[in-house]
């Protein structure tokens, strides 16, 4: 930021975000104060826009444009702002219309009624358990990357290239020359929306899933909305953090390709634990209901589930626990002396 009217309106931009994040999670909590799955599935929508956002053609579009308003003598303080909007509108569009589509499959088939509560739950458990094995996965990428790197091995940027989307995604190279068209940050939230059309990634085809899967049991569409709702007011958090960067303001997980390395990790590894966590138990405790099983293991299950409103509460706490541990652990460990080329 070259002079203090930029601070400022950075400031008023990034306060504004925060508090959008803020009143996300205040909706997801009324919605699913007596819901812990859907708080998990919530929790696990929030985590794929953070991590959404540090997509390379996310990073790409906005990057590009930002260089290229500077170049012009601009202060693009708001394209990140204006791109994940855009980008969310599809979004938050695509729910909207699963959701509608769902409730209206469920009024008209009586057996949806009658096992609603059964399906919801075992499509939702493993749904989170596919989900976590998926992100097991990639951890064990991102992890035996960040481990040779410890040891002293030299990577340069084209090894990660299998972690996360090409620079030059898809979606990058589709809408190139609409990048040539932006004057002004608002002109972003068109580019945005067109890359919103391509559903190119997991995380979005994810969110899809959680909305179908939670329009099974029951809740109203209000509640289910909260999902695409913590979705862009995640990345847009997270995008409008990188534009600040390219703009001047230096962020702590985009300064340097191995705080976005260990950034990735740490996201997924949470991602990991959330999901195994609230899946495994929903999963268990359906299977000792309908099967009437009883001891210290399954009557711990139980207590479990019938208190999920506040272990939801729990593992949003812990997560972010999770989170603070691992930047201090980075900090006292020296990773920022690690280099990768």
């Amino acid at each position: 930021m070259n002079n203090l009217t930029d601070k400022k309106r950075a400031l008023s931009l990034l306060i504004v975000l925060i508090a959008a994040n803020v009143l996300a999670w205040v909706w997801a909590f009324i919605a699913f104060r007596h819901h812990a799955i859907m708080m998990g599935a919530a929790l696990l929508a929030y985590g794929y826009g953070l991590r959404h956002a540090v997509d390379a053609d996310h990073i790409a579009a906005i990057d590009n444009v930002t260089r290229k308003l500077m170049q012009q003598g601009k202060s693009p303080i708001a394209v990140g702002a204006f791109f994940s909007l855009g980008h969310s509108t599809i979004v938050i569009l695509a729910c909207f219309a699963i959701v509608l589509t769902s409730m209206a499959f469920k009024d008209q088939m009586g057996w949806v009624h009658e096992y609603g509560g059964i399906v919801g739950t075992l499509v939702s458990a493993c749904f989170l358990l596919v989900i976590a094995l998926i992100n097991l996965l990639i951890l064990k990428s991102v992890y035996q990357k960040f481990q040779e790197l410890k040891r002293g091995r030299n990577l340069a940027k084209s090894d990660l290239t299998e972690l996360e989307a090409t620079p030059g995604g898809i979606m990058t190279r589709l809408f190139h020359s609409v990048f040539r068209l932006v004057s002004k940050s608002w002109h972003m939230y068109l580019v945005g929306f067109l890359f919103g059309l391509g559903f190119d990634t997991a995380t979005e085809v994810g969110l899809l899933s959680i909305s179908a899967a939670g329009s099974l049991s029951g809740l109203p569409l209000w509640s289910l909305m909260v999902f695409p709702a913590l979705f862009t007011s995640g990345m847009a958090l997270i995008d409008s953090l990188d534009n600040f960067v390219m703009v001047g303001a230096y962020g702590w997980a985009f300064s340097q390709p191995t705080r976005k390395l260990y950034y990735n990790m740490t996201i997924t590894a949470a991602s990991v634990a959330v999901a195994l966590f609230i899946g495994g138990v929903e999963a268990l405790g359906l299977i000792a209901e309908q099967w009437d099983l009883h001891g210290f293991f399954w009557d711990t299950i139980g207590t479990l589930n019938d208190n999920m409103g506040n272990v939801g509460f729990w593992v949003v706490g812990i997560f972010i626990l999770f989170w603070t541990l691992s930047v201090m652990n980075y900090r006292w460990r020296g990773y920022d002396t690690l280099e990768i080329k």
